[in-house]
């Protein structure tokens, strides 16, 4: 009776991990304009990929990018804030992820312009580009290339 009580535990605790881990996870919030239709597209991705999105549809997406300390010369057609960080631009989920989970002292991640073939601008052509980790003084570094 006692080994059965146990093991009702154990499973019960085995399927509700998954919801605990998904609680967890923090919420990346989207500013794009009503006009984007690649922005739903990147918004996909993420969702797709397990993280929680939630989409603000507003005038000028730059302005969050400003606030947030995003150079210009970074600029796309979508920030995101989540945790904290700035994402701009059509930054792959896997990149996000590593973000949160290693925490570095930067304002963000950022893919200027709108590379084909990255997360939401998926096409016949696939361009190589660069998500860069933006400094807290705004320089960046090549987080990860992709080809």
């Amino acid at each position: 009776m006692f080994a059965q009580t146990i093991r009702k535990t154990l499973l019960a605790a085995l399927v509700g991990l998954p919801v605990l881990a998904y609680a967890a996870t923090p919420v990346i919030d989207v500013y794009k304009s009503a006009y984007c239709g690649c922005c739903e597209a990147w918004a996909k991705h993420l969702r797709d990929s397990g993280l929680k999105v939630e989409v603000h549809t507003v005038a000028n997406p730059s302005d969050v990018r400003e606030k947030m300390g995003i150079p210009n010369n970074l600029g796309s057609c979508h920030t995101a804030t989540v945790a904290g960080y700035a994402i701009e631009g059509h930054v792959p989920a896997q990149e996000i992820k590593r973000l949160l989970a290693t925490h570095p002292k930067a304002k963000g991640l950022a893919v200027p312009a709108m590379p084909a073939g990255s997360p939401g601008m998926e096409g016949p052509r696939k361009d190589p580009f660069d998500v860069l980790l933006v400094q807290n003084d705004g320089r960046t570094t090549v987080y990860k290339h992709y080809n």
